[in-house]
């Protein structure tokens, strides 16, 4: 290419120069005529100007030797000719280099989609590794199926009990709302929905309900005896060092509810006979295999519950109350502080007379003195208020009688008796004088409630009038033997939201009871909606260990037309069932056929 630029620019220089000889020729036909002094002078500018043109030429060849751009032997030159092909090469020289990165930009990508891939393999892995681990602790595969569930559907268990009411209360719009458990033990289940071949207290005759309560309880075991690294429980010996095996007989009580759109939740409570902490595994069926929630360890050694009883005379009542009181609390659980809010003065002396008589006899049982001599000592204190006892008896201290001179409201009583606590954080059951409780029912308070977490909703068996019950009996048994879960007997008061065990702070917390309602009714539902209305946890369920005893309901008239409608169906669902409810209404009718049955059979024999 530089032959050919040279050559190009001794061919311009050339015609240049053969374009000076023109004009000298021309010039020297005109010099003849000039004189001979002007003939040295025209030769020497013509010399002259040659070399001019001559080293012009020289330095435009170094000049463009210089600063010619390098190319390959394919490129086009550059000027006037080359110019067209110059130009597309430069756009195939960007078009390469374009190319060039986008080739390294998909293969850094690919790199990167490999990294990911090979990164959620491993992840996958890890987490087959982690479920395959707690396989044997979790129930997963109780059923034989050793397959491993793909991650995704792993995934979605663990979301279903993410949004199941577990770990975080919901927030309901209303009492309906709720979803209550169905409580049970190794041999029964206590069940809220009846229908009209349910009891309320039935063995689980159903395969499947039994199956599925059999694995529960195994699971459990099993999450207990072999613990993961991250359960909150010590590993604790037995007494001659061996490790310690919970069994089927270690079960103490159960719970369980379903979400239909999510699964079903069991709260399971163990305790060895000569050990003070239970053990509380949770378990979840998200309508798959269990899987385990958390194992803890609860110590309720220390817990004292606080029972608050708002009261207006009723003295009677009041003394069969501290009869169960006595038994159950003082001589058995003996980690009790009763406050009673007493309205009004009629009645009061009597009440503080009740007090401490049950209090001097704590040190007495039945089986020692027998009931009756309880009973003596009671009424002989309400009838003449004297209290003679034998001086070696001791005295309990662990109550609180609050006086309040005004009108009746179960809201402001129970109010008054939370806030009489000035001793730091207690747990509260709010009871009622017809309540009967079991010392049972007194550690599945205290299990079933968590400052800051869990408050509890027991529903109550509410016994039916004992003159319709047993019409058949001259009198009816003792309370002792009537506190039976059966159908003619009582039923799940499953509309009370009276009977509740819930720490002082949270009560305070959430307000209180609302003191615009007055007279019977309302206040419990309030209090029950504020707290359904929260974060915390509701546990409603029926408990065994807890009855509401029959009295006679007076349904005011100063009530509001909604407080006399539910008192009006209080009263009537408290009477009796529906069989002995027909058989009171057709009373006449089986009269009628008795009489014709007993004539028939008359003349028969006659005849």
């Amino acid at each position: 290419m530089e032959i050919l630029i040279l050559f190009l620019l001794f061919y311009n220089l050339w015609q240049k120069v053969l374009t000076s000889k023109e004009l000298i020729s021309l010039g020297k036909s005109t010099l003849i005529r000039m004189p001979r002094r002007g003939l040295i002078l025209h030769t020497r500018t013509h010399w002259l100007l040659l070399g001019l043109a001559l080293l012009c030429s020289l330095i435009l060849f170094l000049y463009l030797l210089e600063c010619a751009p390098q190319t390959d032997g394919n490129a086009s030159l550059p000027g006037i000719i080359g110019e067209n092909y110059g130009k597309e090469y430069y756009q195939a020289l960007l078009q390469e280099q374009e190319e060039h990165y986008q080739t390294r930009a998909t293969s850094l990508k690919r790199q990167i989609a490999q990294l990911k891939q090979e990164l959620q393999e491993m992840s996958e892995k890890m987490r087959s590794l982690q479920e395959r681990k707690n396989v044997g602790a979790n129930g997963i595969s109780y059923q034989g199926n050793k397959e491993q569930a793909p991650s995704d559907l792993l995934e979605f268990l663990h979301s279903q009990i993410d949004k199941a009411e577990v770990s975080i209360g919901a927030k309901l719009p209303s009492e309906y709302g709720v979803i209550p458990f169905e409580s049970f033990t190794l041999m029964k289940v206590f069940q809220l929905e009846m229908g009209l071949t349910r009891h309320p207290e039935e063995k689980p005759v159903r395969k499947d309900k039994r199956d599925e309560l059999v694995e529960v309880i195994e699971a459990g075991l099993e999450v207990i005896n072999n613990p993961d690294e991250d359960d909150e429980q010590e590993d604790e010996d037995g007494p001659l060092g061996e490790k310690l095996i919970f069994n089927e007989n270690d079960f103490i009580e159960g719970y369980y509810r379903t979400e239909k759109d999510k699964g079903t939740q069991y709260e399971l409570f163990f305790k060895k006979a000569d050990l003070m902490e239970y053990r509380h595994v949770t378990l979840f069926r998200p309508f798959g295999p269990l899987m385990k929630v958390k194992s803890e360890m609860i110590d309720i050694t220390r817990s004292i519950i606080n029972i608050i009883v708002p009261l207006a005379e009723r003295t009677e009542a009041f003394a069969q109350f501290m009869q169960n009181f006595r038994d159950v609390c003082i001589h058995q659980d003996k980690r009790i502080h009763l406050t009673v809010v007493y309205f009004g003065k009629e009645g009061l002396s009597k009440v503080k007379s009740i007090l401490e008589s049950v209090a001097r006899l704590a040190p007495c049982t039945c089986e020692v003195y027998g009931c009756w001599r309880l009973w003596a000592h009671i009424f002989s204190a309400l009838l003449s208020e004297r209290k003679e006892l034998s001086p070696s008896e001791s005295n309990f201290h662990n109550y609180t009688l609050v006086s309040l001179n005004e009108e009746f409201n179960r809201g402001r009583g129970l109010n008054v008796g939370a806030r009489a606590w000035d001793k730091g954080e207690v747990l509260m059951f709010f009871c009622d004088v017809d309540i009967y409780f079991s010392a049972e029912f007194l550690n599945s308070c205290r299990l079933n409630a968590e400052p800051g977490k869990k408050v509890f909703y027991p529903v109550v068996f509410s016994l039916y009038n004992p003159a319709i019950v047993y019409a058949n009996l001259d009198v009816p048994p003792p309370v002792e033997q009537q506190l039976v879960h059966k159908k003619d007997s009582g039923f799940w008061r499953d509309f009370g939201f009276g009977m509740t065990c819930q720490y002082q702070s949270d009560f305070l917390t959430i307000g209180g009871f609302d003191m615009e309602v007055k007279g019977w009714g309302g206040e419990d539902v309030h209090l029950y909606r504020k707290y359904l209305h929260s974060d915390l946890i509701v546990i409603r369920t029926p408990v065994p260990g807890l009855f509401h005893l029959w009295h006679e309901k007076r349904c005011a008239d100063e009530l509001t037309p909604e407080q006399y409608r539910m008192c009006i169906q209080s009263k009537a669902m408290n009477e009796a069932s529906h069989s002995h409810l027909g058989m009171l209404v057709f009373r006449e009718e089986i009269e009628t056929h008795l009489h014709k049955q007993a004539y028939r059979t008359n003349s028969e024999a006659v005849g």
